[in-house]
């Protein structure tokens, strides 16, 4: 074990200083002169690891990937040349844009891009949608950011925002986005998305006097009524009219007299109501009723009525 350092002893000339009152202990660390000479302690620079970095701006879609996304009007509903989507996922998305597409009077275009990413300054998206989506089958185009649907745009052909205000168009998009937004994870938001959103544009259809008001969203289909089959007449009603075709009008006045009196029968048996005897079940050792137990009361015969049943015999003779 180390050894600490000894204290410092008084010298006899210290003690007499005290004394007298010419030297207070610790006045040195008091006075002026020893804040002077005190100690600087020079404070080392940050390590560059330290150094607070500036925030990067996000980075914009690599070049390689823009011919793919802007240069033409898309051939698929769905535009991800950078594969964020797995293929299943892909195909899945793909396969319902083109399912609204058959059935619907304006195309629905979502081009994907990742949640960080941006748009290149040079691209202007209302251009872009005017030079490919101006001819043709009215589109609704969606950027959407997988993700961060809080970031999507919506724009549309010139057909469509001609009969579509802006403020509508934003409506689409924002419910859209809270539908996305309610979902655990980015592919279930994409396809909240998506579905809300074909629901919307079926609206616009409307607006747009794309459709006529008859139709219906092919996402809402209409019930389908099937005519009510024929009911198959009774054996009792294709006598009486063989009857009435044979004998004239007296026997088959007599015929439906006969009708009326099977159906009043029949009704009467449907309307009769049962009273069963109600039986006095002696006592079990002078109490009125058993702990949570009943007595069983059974009418055994099915031949005979129940009041012909009403005394009660041992359980051997009522088999």
């Amino acid at each position: 074990m180390a050894e600490l350092p000894l204290l410092p002893e008084w010298q006899a000339a210290d003690k007499e200083a005290v004394k007298k009152g010419d030297w207070v202990p610790g006045m040195l660390l008091l006075s002026e002169e020893s804040q002077d000479q005190a100690t600087v302690h020079e404070v080392e620079p940050p390590k560059p690891e330290e150094v607070v970095q500036a925030p990067v701006p996000p980075p914009v879609v690599p070049e390689e990937y823009l011919e793919a996304y802007f240069g033409e009007r898309p051939t698929h509903f769905l535009v991800d040349p950078q594969g964020l989507l797995s293929d299943k996922d892909a195909k899945d998305r793909e396969n319902f844009l083109s399912y609204h597409s058959g059935d619907s009077a304006i195309d629905l275009f979502v081009y994907l891009f990742d949640d960080h990413q941006e748009i290149p300054s040079e691209v202007r998206e209302e251009e872009i949608v005017e030079r490919h989506f101006s001819e043709g089958k009215p589109a609704v185009v969606v950027y959407y950011y997988l993700g961060a649907p809080e970031k999507a745009d919506i724009y549309v052909s010139p057909l469509i925002s001609d009969s579509v205000a802006a403020a509508d168009q934003r409506r689409a998009l924002a419910s859209s986005v809270e539908e996305a937004l309610e979902k655990p994870d980015k592919v279930a938001q994409f396809e909240a998305f998506s579905v809300q959103l074909a629901i919307r544009v079926y609206w616009m259809e409307r607006a747009a006097g794309l459709v006529s008001e008859v139709e219906t969203t092919p996402l809402v289909r209409p019930l389908v009524r099937t005519e009510k089959k024929a009911e198959k007449p009774s054996a009792m009603k294709a006598r009486l009219e063989a009857l009435t075709a044979e004998w004239g009008p007296s026997a088959g006045i007599m015929g439906a007299a006969i009708f009326m009196v099977a159906g009043g029968l029949a009704f009467a048996r449907r309307q009769a109501r049962y009273r069963f005897p109600v039986f006095d079940v002696p006592a079990r050792m002078g109490g009125s009723h058993a702990a949570g137990i009943g007595a069983v009361i059974s009418f055994g015969s099915t031949t005979q009525s129940p009041f012909s049943q009403r005394n009660e015999v041992p359980d051997y003779l009522g088999l």
